[in-house]
């Protein structure tokens, strides 16, 4: 199939092996076919071509390096996504050989017009650092330039290569910081969180620590010591002594003031806590753990504890970065303790987190619901768990004096619980917590020693056995029967068990020596003949140290204050004590080790360094002299100031990723409030980032005190919907251009909002001129007002916003009677019917960049071509962007397929720098999709353009009543007919969506439902409605019959009937697509 010529096999082919890797399968073995076809004209092979070379490239180099004039010429495709993969596939081939075609081939691509190939030149950047580190300065210059992009699309990669190659090179970061702050917000997820840290480390080396006051009144107040009284803070108490000798210093310096910047990046982060990724989330908590003042930092503990509720490995890293915060901010996360109660579904992991929370929450005031929660979780079948639960319960007894004595009887009542592993564990537990108050509990010990005949666990026999040679004194008759018993078993014992046996004997010898000095000789010898080394020396050891003999030295003397010298209670304490010294949220934090590649967050530094190195220099026309004026400036125009419309038409093209200076946004004049001037997107940024201002600029419009007139808000409320209505038709032609058009779809619509909206502001600022300056009338700002809305909505979409709902689906039941009475024949209503059934779509038949400014847009307008009947109009939008006129626009050079015929359009004697003409040609496309290529002439320039119908556009709709459908339908049938089954988008599922789908797909129009023409009073819907749409195509009048029958939950069926079965199979998977999507 590789080796066929038909392209279509070939796609099959290059699907096939695609679908196989994504299983996982080796196609390896296909390399060269596959390699051959890199040269391949159809673009879909070409892209599978490439997705595969990525990942075979690497283990199949001298083959790859074979096609490299392939993939160089790929670099200059006029097609973005092919540009993109021969960028991937070059940067995937890891010979030496060729870093210097990598290293040209990135810098290139680094000044691309499109931000997808910009992204694609970023990621490059780390895999050729990686096989050639000396060619760090040259990529540092890369990275840099893409630094400056304004494009959301190439932030978070470019900072991601910015980490990999030089993440010491804070300089760069300096004045493409408070960019960095404003784009975030719009950055796609993954890039949010590598700049959200990078931030993190940055702000730590340029601003102050926000809470050097607040340790200030920690030292006098101890306010929070007090709130919680717990000895938890007993180890806060040495840092704060450090701290003292600082503090001096502090009480003389000048009150902490919040950096602005700092500021900005504090509030620009915070509504990405709503984020639906969990990885965003959790890099903004860390942000704010580790940079917010404490006062702010509460405002994270809710969106972490949303987290939770996700799949349980992200709960367990949540958890882990919970639990060290729990350590030093335990007060914003106590409101939320129920959260961390513990589910029996969770998995083990899990819930030793969860506990490790609890503990670390337990304080007087809620210990008691803590221990009761406690006490249920003893019972789970889950052993570890229960085993952690007992060691909770320890270190809540010894955190807190006063539940101590309660958690010991608890814990002395496990002892009798018949599962080994509980006791064990209780004992280990126990053991320490005696080690507090040991002449209070001789009753305890006593209790212990008799359990070492049932429990086997090694530790748990360990400990019981130090108890009662620590505390021998206490239990004088008990503690030699135990050794008694101990020594008998000695050889059978585990290595910890045998070290302790040895240690009591040594203690009974000292304080005992009467009834244990033949005992303890007796294990002794035992041990000297131990298979381990610890245990034979310990016992020569202990020897010399207790039995006096002549050579024994001046220790023996001292062996009762050795071995029997009072020990401290040890501290129980978290094992996240000391972890946030890592970066929250870093692989080295939750591996509590220092990973590769993991950089150090940075101390605070002591005086703050030159905030004046962040300051962009502003171009003077964006610069503001008061706050009035920009509020009346954005009353006059939504986007664009009046010299930006003039200097708009002569900027080269590529400014947006040249030039470092970004204009004043409308939202940097909220940013600017702080005293730093905030730069946002220029006018080649893209349109999100438009639409954002747009909304911030209605607000602040609301919030104004003058009253506004109700048409004033109405407008307002328009416009809003108007831009959400754009934004989405915005997307559906964006992913449609992806695959139709050659040319660089994303780049032309940030280049094409850009033209259209300089267009837009000279209209503006012409009907400024002709507007009288003195004394405005209300009733002019209105309609004023009013325009402006309008003309906004072309900065957004060069297509007009679907909001024409098909006419045929409202004819009411009585009308459709009336007309099916008429014997109307199809000329008469073609008006009614041929009423486009939804927006038009625009296809781009010349980008501006190719067009040398001249940008031609066309659409299929549906309405019969008056010439010639048999044709289909294309209505034809040309906008001159250039700052010369363009004259005599004509075509010239046709090239068609057999049969098809073109009437062109008249000739247009001019169009002048900034403005626009529409112009209408038929194309008799002779019921094919075959393209029409031709050349399209101004008076210097020729430039090659096709157009290529979608298969919905070959007909016109024809209106039949439901018995003659189902007449022409019965006559359709066998190979005529091709039916699909379908499941209906959720959105899909009402009647009047179903029909503008259809209508849209394919210009057909809808047969009334002749069910309630004989009933006067009207009958209700049928359960399962039947859709039937008609039409014929424009040059053979062949019959074309659409039925979409509807079932329950979305299931559907799909019926074409048509006598032409190529155009009936595209007609199927073009209405399938319309519905299903």
């Amino acid at each position: 199939m590789l080796d066929s010529n038909k392209d279509s096999l070939k796609l099959e082919a290059m699907k096939r092996i695609v679908a196989m890797i994504a299983r996982g399968k080796n196609a390896s073995d296909l390399f060269p076919a596959v390699v051959k076809n890199v040269a391949c004209k159809n673009i879909e092979v070409k892209k599978l071509v490439y997705v595969y070379l990525v990942r075979y490239a690497e283990e199949q180099q001298d083959l790859a390096l074979l096609s490299i004039s392939t993939f160089q010429r790929g670099l200059k495709d006029p097609n973005q996504l092919i540009r993109a993969s021969a960028l991937r596939v070059l940067s995937s081939i890891r010979v030496t050989i060729i870093v210097p075609i990598m290293m040209l081939a990135i810098k290139e691509a680094a000044s691309d017009m499109s931000p997808y190939v910009r992204k694609t030149a970023a990621h490059a950047i780390p895999k050729l650092y990686s096989l050639d580190p000396e060619q760090k300065d040259q990529l540092i210059e890369v990275i840099e330039k893409l630094l400056a992009d304004k494009t959301t699309l190439v932030a978070g990669s470019v900072v991601m290569a910015f980490e990999e190659v030089c993440p010491e090179r804070i300089d760069l970061i300096h004045k493409n910081y408070r960019k960095l702050c404003n784009l975030l917000i719009d950055v796609e997820e993954w890039g949010q969180v590598v700049i959200i840290n990078m931030l993190t480390r940055y702000a730590r080396t340029q601003f102050l620590n926000p809470n050097i006051n607040e340790s200030l009144l920690e030292e006098g107040g101890s306010g929070e010591k007090t709130f919680y009284g717990s000895d938890d803070e007993e180890d806060e108490d040495e840092e704060e002594k450090e701290k003292k000798a600082e503090t001096a210093a502090m009480a003389k310096r000048k009150p902490y003031v919040m950096d602005p910047d700092h500021r900005l990046l504090l509030r620009n982060t915070k509504p990405l806590l709503q984020s639906r990724n969990a990885a965003v989330v959790m890099a903004v908590a860390q942000l704010y753990f580790h940079l917010a003042p404490k006062a702010e930092v509460g405002v994270i503990a809710k969106a972490l504890v949303r987290l939770l509720r996700s799949h349980s490995e992200v709960q367990y890293v949540v958890l882990q970065n919970v639990a060290t915060m729990t350590i030093k901010r335990r007060g914003m996360f106590e409101p939320y303790l129920k959260s961390f109660y513990i589910r029996s579904t969770d998995p083990t992991q899990i819930k030793v987190l969860k506990l490790e929370v609890l503990t670390n929450l337990a304080n007087e005031t809620n210990i008691s619901t803590i221990l009761r929660e406690f006490q249920t979780y003893i019972k789970s079948m889950d052993k570890d768990f229960v085993a952690a639960t007992i060691q909770a319960i320890g270190r809540c007894a010894t955190n807190i004096g006063e539940v101590r004595d309660t958690c010991l009887n608890g814990l002395v009542q496990l002892l009798s619980n018949r599962d080994e592993l509980v006791v064990a564990e209780s004992v280990v537990v126990i053991k320490k917590l005696l080690q507090m108050q040991p002449e209070k509990h001789s009753d305890i010990i006593k209790h212990m020693a008799k359990l070492t005949d049932n429990i086997q666990v090694p530790m748990a026999r360990a400990s019981i056995l130090w108890l009662i040679g620590e505390y021998c004194e206490h239990v004088p008759k008990i503690a030699p029967d135990v050794l008694r018993k101990m020594a008998k078993s000695f050889t059978n014992e585990e290595d910890i068990v045998k070290l302790q046996i040895i240690n009591l004997a040594a203690k009974l010898y000292l304080t005992n020596s009467k009834q244990t000095k033949l005992l303890t000789q007796y294990v002794l010898n035992l041990a000297k003949y131990d298979q381990n080394y610890d245990i034979r020396d310990r016992a020569r050891f202990i020897r010399q140290l207790i039995v006096p003999t002549e050579k024994s030295g001046a220790l023996s003397k001292y062996a009762k204050k050795l071995f029997l010298a009072l020990k401290p209670a040890p501290v129980l304490e978290s094992p996240f004590k000391d972890r946030d010294h890592f970066q929250l949220g870093s692989l080295s934090h939750l591996l509590n080790a220092k990973a590769g590649g993991y950089q150090e967050l940075p101390d605070w530094p002591e005086a703050a360094p030159d905030p004046s190195v962040r300051n962009v220099e502003v171009p003077e026309w964006t610069k503001c002299s008061s706050r009035e004026k920009r509020k009346e400036k954005k009353v006059e125009k939504p986007f664009y100031s009046d010299s930006e419309g003039e200097s708009g038409p002569t900027e080269s093209a590529d400014s947006e990723s040249d030039s470092g200076s970004g204009s004043e946004s409308a939202s940097g004049s909220e940013v600017s409030a702080s005293g730093s001037e905030s730069e946002e997107s220029e006018e080649g940024s893209e349109s999100e980032e438009e639409e954002q201002k747009d909304k911030k600029k209605t607000k602040k419009e609301l919030k104004k005190p003058v009253q506004e007139s109700e048409s004033e808000q109405s407008s307002e409320e328009e416009e809003r919907k108007h831009a959400r209505k754009s934004k989405i038709s915005k997307s559906e032609s964006e992913s449609e251009s992806d695959e139709e058009d050659e040319s660089e779809s994303e780049s032309s619509e940030s280049e094409s909002e850009d033209s259209e909206s300089e267009a837009e502001v000279k209209k503006k600022k012409k009907a400024a001129e002709s507007k009288p300056p003195c004394k405005p009338v209300k009733k002019e700002n209105k309609k004023e007002k009013k325009e402006i809305s309008l003309l906004d909505l072309d900065d957004f979409d060069p297509t007009p916003s679907p909001q024409v709902t098909p006419v045929n689906s409202f004819l009411s039941s009585s009308l459709v009677t009336d007309l099916e009475g008429l014997s109307l024949s199809d000329s008469v209503l073609a008006p009614a019917t041929m009423a486009p059934s939804s927006a038009l779509k625009s296809y781009e038949l010349l980008h501006r960049i190719t067009g040398e400014g001249l940008q031609v847009e066309f659409c299929f307008s549906r309405q019969p071509f008056s010439p010639d009947a048999n044709m289909v109009a294309v209505q034809m939008h040309f906008t001159n962007n250039a700052s010369a006129d363009a004259k005599s626009l004509h075509m010239e050079d046709v090239k068609l397929q057999s049969g098809m015929r073109v009437r062109e359009f008249p000739e247009i004697e001019l169009l002048p720098a900034g403005e626009t003409a529409t112009a209408v040609m038929g194309i008799d496309f002779c019921d094919s999709t075959q393209a029409a290529n031709f050349q399209l002439c101004t008076q210097t320039r020729k430039f090659f353009v096709s157009i290529q119908p979608p298969v919905g556009e070959l007909m016109r709709p024809v209106f039949l009543t439901e018995n003659e459908f189902k007449k022409e339908q019965g006559q359709l049938m066998g190979m005529n007919e091709i039916t699909e089954k379908l499941t209906l988008d959720a959105t899909c599922r009402n009647e009047h969506t179903i029909v503008q789908r259809v209508t849209a797909a394919a210009n057909l129009s809808r047969v009334p439902c002749g069910s309630d023409k004989e009933c006067s009073p009207p009958v209700p819907p049928p359960d399962h409605p039947v859709y039937r749409f008609a039409g014929r195509t424009v040059t053979s009048g062949s019959l074309v019959l659409v039925t979409v029958v509807t079932r329950e939950e979305g299931a559907a069926q799909l019926t074409v009937n048509c006598e032409k079965m190529v155009i009936g199979t595209m007609l199927v998977k073009d209405i399938l697509l319309a519905l299903t999507q």
